[in-house]
């Protein structure tokens, strides 16, 4: 890579990790928190038994130990160490962008966003990038120093694929993450058949679907013939953009491709948060954990 390049991701990476930083300490402290939780409960210390404690979690030995001051009880505390993997689409429809930035980068915006709050909890970052094979695998750790690596590997990443395989980066995960994990699948979903490893992966983990899209692709301008580029295959296709009626199946076919996808995520019980290039992403991702800390105090 030239020098030029290479300060430019350089900027980039520095650009994303001041921006996300201050959304962290700004908007998003404590709603990460509430929302995922550890393994379980971990001892902590003894104190003396009161009415009402459980007596499962009486401490024998240390009560025997000290006879003339009664009962002690075990203290417990939510284990709050978790493993936050980052599934990455990095499929050639992530550069497509027309409202000053591309799906890409708005993938590394949320990546940046999830690290930062993870490492803020005391939590450990995994990244996992892929196009229609896995392209990189970081295992997890803890640290500044490794969230920066992560943005870095995003937004620098040249993916030898073009295409898109959930499926595949799924299944890599079920690999390699054995644990429970909170996992985001960041990615456009343009893209079939994940649902059985989808399936697989919400049994085993906290799964949520981060779904990106860019405004344009939603509909086709009047701009008479044009040579559209398939990003993913590079397929070329000649199409009669002036035409009303061209225009209006374009949009019908692109509005069932996203409500499809939406659908099959609902149907799997996978939290999904849609997000936009050119506007805010830190408001919908407040917005969702709010809604999700509401849900799970209500037993939902």
């Amino acid at each position: 890579m030239e020098d030029g390049g290479h300060k430019d991701i350089l900027k980039t990476v520095r650009r994303i990790e001041i921006a996300t930083r201050r959304a962290v300490n700004a908007e998003l402290a404590g709603r990460y928190h509430s929302v995922f939780k550890g393994q379980g409960m971990a001892f902590s210390d003894v104190r003396a038994y009161a009415p009402g404690d459980d007596i499962r979690h009486i401490d024998w030995n240390v009560s025997a130990r000290h006879q003339d001051h009664g009962l002690f009880v075990k203290q417990f505390v939510e284990e709050r160490e978790l493993t936050v993997t980052l599934l990455v689409d990095l499929s050639g429809s992530g550069e497509f962008g027309t409202r000053g930035s591309t799906k890409r980068r708005l993938l590394a915006q949320l990546g940046a966003l999830v690290a930062f709050s993870a490492i803020k909890n005391n939590d450990r970052v995994s990244l996992i990038l892929f196009t229609d094979q896995v392209e990189l695998y970081l295992p997890p750790r803890k640290g500044k120093p490794h969230v920066m690596r992560v943005i870095r590997e995003i937004v620098e990443a040249e993916p030898k694929g073009k295409g898109t395989c959930i499926a595949e980066a799924l299944a890599f995960l079920s690999r390699v993450q054995k644990r429970r994990a909170v996992c985001f699948l960041l990615s456009d979903f343009l893209d079939d058949d994940f649902e059985s490893p989808l399936k697989v992966a919400l049994a085993r983990h906290d799964l949520v679907a981060m779904r990106v899209t860019d405004p344009a692709e939603l509909s086709l301008p009047d701009l008479g013939l044009v040579e559209l580029v398939d990003a993913e295959t590079g397929a070329l296709t000649w199409v009669d953009t002036s035409s009303p009626a061209v225009r209006k199946t374009y949009a019908a076919r692109r509005e069932r491709a996203q409500r499809d996808a939406e659908r099959r995520l609902r149907q799997l019980g996978c939290d999904m948060v849609d997000l936009t290039t050119g506007q805010d992403f830190v408001a919908p991702l407040v917005k969702f954990f709010q809604l999700r800390s509401a849900r799970l105090r209500a037993g939902r």
